[in-house]
Formats: structure tokens, C-alpha cells, sequence
């Protein structure tokens, strides 16, 4: 049996505070993903799902540049989704103490006073205020629990848990 390496990637979740210059400290298992991967910081957006910030590497960004790009340039929907992903993000940069200064617009959109969660997604990582969170997470726990019949385990994952 080959033994399976754990991917780097986004995981668990970290409360911190802004500070009165609106930084925050990245926790540091996202810095230290995020600059393993070659990056001093993150791309944010808005989600357009939540009232959350998305935030992923520059990979990531140019992945979801690249799926728009490949929509019809004369749709409607190719329009949408430059301006909801593309055009409202921004790329953080990590300061000498691994923090980044949030922009007020992504602070607005999350609704972001003080306290900040960082909610590892996988590939991805959101930004959140912890007590929307908290409503969210219960939510999505009943739609999980309610939907976990049609979680299809892809064969690729089948074939080496053998």
C-alpha cells in the first residue's frame, strides 16, 4: 500500500482582530501555504455566495480568469462573472509581520467590525464575521446532513483507499 501525502492546502479555522489601521494577521499555516506556492499574499473578492471575502492564490485567480475567458465573449454571463470575480479583487500583500491591511469595501461587504475568521475551504480560504459564521456553519450542517446521500466519493479516491 503507497502511503498518502497530505496535500498543502487551507484547512480549520482561525479568529483574529483587526487592528485600529484595519490589518490583520493571517494565520500563519495560510502564509506558510500560500508561500510555498511562490506568494506573498492572496487575491480577495467578494463572494457573490455570502457575506464573505474569497481569497485564493494567484493559480487560482488566473484558473477562474481562464473558465470566464473560455465563455462565449458575446454572453451576458461572460460579463457577469469578470464583474463579480475579477473586477472586485484585489491582491493583499503580506507585511514584515504577515498581516495584510483589509480594504473597507470587502470589510462592508463581510460585515466586519473588529473580529475576523479565517475559514479554510480547501483550495480556497474565506473571511468572515464570526457570528455570521456561526449561523452559516450551522446552516450548512442541516443542508450537509440533509444532502449527504448524494455525496459521490470519486473513483480515483475509491481505488487508493485499497
Amino acid at each position: 500500500m503507497t502511503p498518502l501525502t497530505l496535500k498543502n492546502m487551507f484547512l480549520s479555522t482561525h479568529e483574529n482582530s483587526l487592528d485600529k489601521k484595519g490589518r490583520v494577521s493571517v494565520p500563519a499555516s495560510f502564509r506558510s501555504y500560500l508561500t510555498s506556492l511562490g506568494y506573498n499574499g492572496f487575491i480577495g473578492y467578494p463572494s457573490f455566495n455570502n457575506p464573505s471575502i474569497e481569497a485564493c492564490s494567484q493559480n487560482r485567480i488566473e484558473q477562474l480568469s481562464d473558465t470566464i475567458d473560455a465563455l462565449n465573449p458575446f454572453e451576458e454571463k461572460r460579463d457577469i462573472f469578470a464583474t463579480s470575480v475579477l473586477a472586485e479583487s484585489i491582491s493583499l500583500q503580506f507585511d514584515s509581520e504577515g498581516r495584510v491591511s483589509m480594504p473597507e469595501k470587502f470589510l462592508r461587504h463581510a460585515n466586519i467590525k473588529q473580529k475576523i475568521l479565517f475559514v479554510g475551504q480547501g483550495k480556497i480560504f474565506q473571511i468572515w464575521e464570526p457570528k455570521l459564521f456561526e449561523k452559516f456553519k450551522i446552516q450548512a450542517r442541516k443542508k450537509a446532513n440533509l444532502n449527504r446521500a448524494n455525496f459521490k466519493w470519486q473513483d480515483k479516491f475509491k481505488k487508493e483507499d485499497k
